[in-house]
């Protein structure tokens, strides 16, 4: 989400399924068995049928074939991938608690102590649920996105679409978000971002949204998962039309760059310089015209902290500014623009992200619809950014003036969708970084990007 700058599977034995509770065919075996009913008895009748059947054919010339007995199938196994669309649990596909890695990375130069120091090490061992609820989080991540990039087409409708990623993210994480207090355990870490051509960031349709995907759009999709308040943002571009590649490209690399220049004591002038010079070393040519690929210059990465998608740090995708350091132990998303325009954008369109502040202040509201909004919000977001479309899921109906209200009273930050020029276009790539003390972890990374 943007800143804006000021392992198989085991089985199931049949010993298992016949625990109290236990559901499927053997389960329902167990309890049904009486006297004949059990196999053994059953095999005995059938030999008994059998000899039977032998003393009679000697009379008759006839013998009784003996009856086949079907193997029975068993119920109730876990599944062993991933459905399309995603709807297994990812918990359940690793069974054993362990998620895979992300990308990891030594620190160089005055860091690379780090790797073997004894303490280090200590201190890494100490953050395994930290490093846990991070890695399931960047798994259903994956999972969740390399099922939206092989079904988006054109001729779809946003709402569909980022329908569609959330139904899979809760899905994937157990968490529906309808009860009070489930959205805190795991879900969205914050709305789906679909923000097309010249739009860089923070659109999601709200309600009635028409709006359908076209082969010549450049969309970025950005979305947040996380697992007990730790947020994984990442986000890509999609585009149909080869003629963007070049976009796409100078995007991606720009991203990685910025990946491989973070790390602990580097100051965030020098990410923001190295991630320009890559950026703007592409260019792309657009129905006979060839543009440069131009860094949002207002638009930053940003650290993440605990139910906190923005903390008070910056990361600039270009040159000067910022000269704050890194460090040990921070999460970072490292995401850039690249644009075809002006390289600045502005609030524009319609607003539909909003988060309640970490810093609100605690103010009397009068009115009774704003009073009553900010307990469903608190009760069921705190400080997570959360949509139109999620207070709507919520049952809630006729709160924009409240909504409107508690943005007026600096209680709730309003997200607006923020663009560049009229027929430009825009892209996007994100990651997010772990700088744990021993090395940094690409918690994101994966095969697609």
């Amino acid at each position: 989400m943007a800143a804006q700058a000021s392992a198989g599977l085991e089985k199931l034995t049949l010993g298992e399924s016949k625990k109290p509770g236990g559901k499927g065919k053997a389960a329902e075996t167990t309890s049904g068995q009486t006297g004949n009913d059990d196999p053994e008895n059953d095999d005995s009748e059938d030999d008994k049928e059998h000899d039977g059947g032998a003393v009679d054919g000697g009379a008759s010339g006839v013998t009784k074939k003996k009856k086949k007995r079907k193997p029975k199938k068993k119920k109730g196994a876990p599944p062993k991938s991933q459905t399309s669309p995603p709807r297994v649990l990812v918990s359940s596909l690793f069974p054993n608690g362990q998620y895979p890695e992300g990308e990891i990375v030594e620190y160089k130069n005055d860091n690379a102590y780090r790797t073997t120091n004894e303490e280090k090490r200590h201190l890494d061992r100490m953050n395994n649920d930290f490093l846990s609820d991070y890695r399931q989080g960047a798994e259903i991540h994956r999972q969740v996105r390399q099922w939206a990039q092989k079904n988006i087409k054109p001729g779809q409708t946003l709402t569909e679409i980022a329908e569609g990623i959330e139904d899979g993210v809760r899905a994937l994480t157990g968490h529906q978000g309808l009860e009070e207090g489930d959205n805190f355990k795991g879900g969205m870490g914050f709305p789906t971002g679909l923000s097309l051509n010249n739009c860089a960031a923070h659109y999601t349709p709200n309600a009635g949204n028409k709006i359908v995907l076209q082969k010549q759009d450049v969309m970025k999709v950005d979305f947040g998962v996380h697992i007990n308040g730790r947020i994984v943002d990442s986000a890509f571009t999609m585009s149909f039309d080869p003629v963007y590649d070049n976009l796409l490209a100078a995007v991606k690399d720009a991203t990685n760059t910025g990946v491989r220049e973070a790390g602990i004591d580097v100051r965030m002038c020098d990410i923001g310089a190295a991630i320009q010079e890559a950026m703007e070393s592409y260019e792309v040519t657009i129905g006979g015209t060839t543009y440069p690929v131009k860094s949002i210059r207002n638009l930053n990465g940003h650290d993440i902290l605990p139910y906190s998608i923005h903390g008070g740090k910056s990361i600039p995708i270009v040159k000067g500014g910022d000269q704050t350091k890194m460090e040990e132990g921070e999460t970072f998303a490292i995401e850039t623009f690249g644009s075809t325009g002006k390289g600045f954008v502005r609030d524009d369109l319609e607003t539909s992200h909003y988060a309640k502040r970490v810093d609100a202040p605690n103010v009397s509201l009068r009115l009774s619809s704003a009073k009553s909004l900010l307990n469903t919000i608190t009760k069921n977001f705190g400080t997570l950014p959360f949509c139109r479309r999620y207070l709507d899921r919520l049952g809630q109906d006729k709160y924009l003036l409240g909504l409107n209200n508690l943005v007026a009273s600096g209680i709730v930050e309003a997200y607006p969708p923020l663009c560049d020029v009229k027929g430009s276009y825009t892209a996007q790539y994100e990651h997010t970084i772990l700088l744990r003390p021993t090395v940094k972890e690409v918690i994101s990374r994966g095969d697609d990007y």
